[in-house]
């Protein structure tokens, strides 16, 4: 009673239980933050660190650059997190690893705040707008660590408690009262066991953790039968885990060509994931799948995980200039961007030409928004060749040439190309579909959102003449053909780059594939030699 007394601010049982689950459940998130990180083998830090733009942001982004810094600092970040954890939960060292756990959640505040116009928010778990769960979890933290030691339960309390007894009896032994002889006499007897009651009070978090572990137990089993019984990814539609591979399995640098003298990677960023274009054939749900998944701040990561891959250009349309902007601005990251200029619009009576002075007006909008090429998109291309109206492509490309931005011209079909060479509007890179036919879908009687270049081995022939760049897109027909085959096909035959729209956890995995077909000898003789 007298230590309660002595502490009037948390004297109420019911206040210290609560202070108490507050400590163990802050210190149960610490320590499985740090499982969880530990057993995915391949966590890093890096991207979090990378994507800093406040106070420390160098050199939060000079760790992230440096793979042995940043080795030591996920070292120091699992151990840190399991070890705090431990330490609140049985209430040892108690003020210790609340201060230890504040100057944690600071420095995680201090490299991505939730502050407006900032930059990245990279927390994905809700929405904030300053205060964010590692500002409250430092706060709360700091509220704790200002308690005194023995305030709440725990191994601290039940220690000093103990070690305040022994000096005690220390002191009545040493200097025994005026008239009394010394000695273990002295004094009211007292019991040599230590008292229960106390004991058990203070070690009852201890059993937390047994649930903790309880708990680990049962999702490990979970997730055991998941992969046991789900369903294979390689052979089936739903797949049964996401296996993103990290920044740190990169195998290299994308090598660059060059367009009118500037640098695009080899890989480009496709923009129909982001824009919420998608080519789900018959599959219902998939556009709006895609439309949900990206967010302005997953556009925003999903870029910055393409730079740090390498990848240099996203091509997308004017939809996405004004986010493009923002993402410079905020100095998020420095990707440029093509944009392809569409044409027609859709009714229920099919596609047909927008009014020219909009197109024109569309086409200037991305030139004003700084993108670094625009090229006339392939159906609108195909269109205006189709129905014999080249005057309107020659216009829009003049337009695009005054303003001193490279143009390209797009295509579906190979006619488009060759009547647009024919009719002397030659571009500074041409936009071709390619892929092969060794798909299921491809042999579908009727176009049925499933194929995109209807005759490859012609199409690779006749670019083999040209000295124009050549990007390649639809490589994968959407979705179709896996990333290995396609894009090793298409530089085999003569394609200068490669168009893929990917997903933020394909990347580095999508990176590789680019990479080792990059790589591969038969590029040597390719039909086609490298022109850009």
């Amino acid at each position: 009673m007298a230590e309660a007394a002595s502490h009037p601010a948390v004297a109420g049982r019911w206040q210290r239980g609560l202070l108490t689950l507050l400590r163990i459940a802050i210190g149960w998130h610490f320590l499985y933050e740090g499982h969880a990180k530990f057993m995915q083998g391949h966590w890093t830090s890096a991207g979090y660190l990378d994507a800093s733009r406040w106070w420390f942001g160098g050199v939060f982004q000079w760790m992230a650059a440096h793979p042995a810094v940043i080795t030591l600092v996920d070292a120091v970040n699992i151990g840190g997190q399991v070890v705090i954890g431990l330490l609140l939960i049985t209430g040892t060292v108690a003020r210790a690893a609340s201060l230890a756990g504040v100057a944690l959640l600071l420095l995680y505040y201090l490299a991505n705040p939730p502050l407006v116009g900032l930059g990245l928010n990279v927390p994905a778990d809700g929405h904030y707008l300053v205060v964010d769960r590692n500002l409250i979890e430092a706060l709360t933290l700091a509220f704790l660590a200002a308690l005194p030691a023995t305030a709440l339960p725990g191994v601290d309390r039940w220690f000093l408690a103990r070690r305040r007894e022994a000096v005690a009896e220390a002191a009545a032994a040493d200097e025994p009262p005026s008239g009394e002889p010394a000695g273990p006499t002295a004094g009211p007897a007292r019991a040599d066991a230590p008292d229960r009651r106390a004991m058990l009070a203070n070690l009852a978090s201890l059993p937390f953790l047994g649930a903790f572990v309880y708990a680990l137990v049962k999702q490990h089993r979970w997730q055991s039968y998941e992969e046991k019984n789900l369903v294979d990814a390689v052979t089936a539609a739903s797949a049964r885990t996401l296996d993103v591979v990290s920044l740190r399995e990169l195998k290299g640098r994308l090598p660059m060509g060059r367009i009118g003298g500037k640098p695009f990677s080899r890989l480009i960023l496709g923009g129909n994931l982001l824009s919420g274009w998608a080519h789900s054939r018959d599959l219902i749900y998939v556009s709006q799948l895609v439309k949900a998944y990206h967010n302005k701040d997953r556009i925003f990561a999903t870029l910055l995980v393409a730079e740090k891959c390498g990848v240099n250009t996203l091509l997308t349309n004017p939809i996405l200039c004004s986010l493009i902007d923002e993402y410079w601005k905020r100095r998020i990251g420095r990707i440029q961007f093509i944009s392809d200029c569409a044409g027609l619009e859709y009714d229920d009576k099919g596609p047909h030409p927008m009014a020219f002075d909009k197109y024109l007006a569309k086409v200037q909008r991305a030139i004003d928004y700084g993108a670094v090429a625009c090229y006339i998109q392939g159906e609108t291309a195909d269109y205006y060749m189709k129905n014999g109206q080249p005057q309107r492509l020659a216009r829009v490309i003049e337009t695009i040439r005054r303003n001193k931005v490279l143009v390209g011209i797009g295509a579906h079909q190979l006619e488009t190309v060759q009547g647009c060479v024919a009719a002397d509007m030659v571009p500074d890179f041409w936009m071709k579909t390619l892929h092969h036919h060794g798909y299921w879908s491809a042999r579908h009687p009727e176009w049925h959102d499933n194929l995109y270049c209807s005759n490859p081995e012609e199409t690779t022939a006749w670019m083999a003449g040209r000295r124009e760049p050549w990007i390649a897109f639809k490589v994968m027909a959407a979705g179709a053909i896996h990333p290995k085959e396609a894009f090793r096909y298409a530089f085999e035959r003569g394609a200068d780059f490669v168009c893929a729209g990917m997903y933020d956890f394909q990347m580095v995995e999508d990176v590789n594939i680019a990479l080792e077909a990059l790589a591969t000898p038969a590029l040597a003789s390719r039909p086609r030699p490298w022109m850009a």
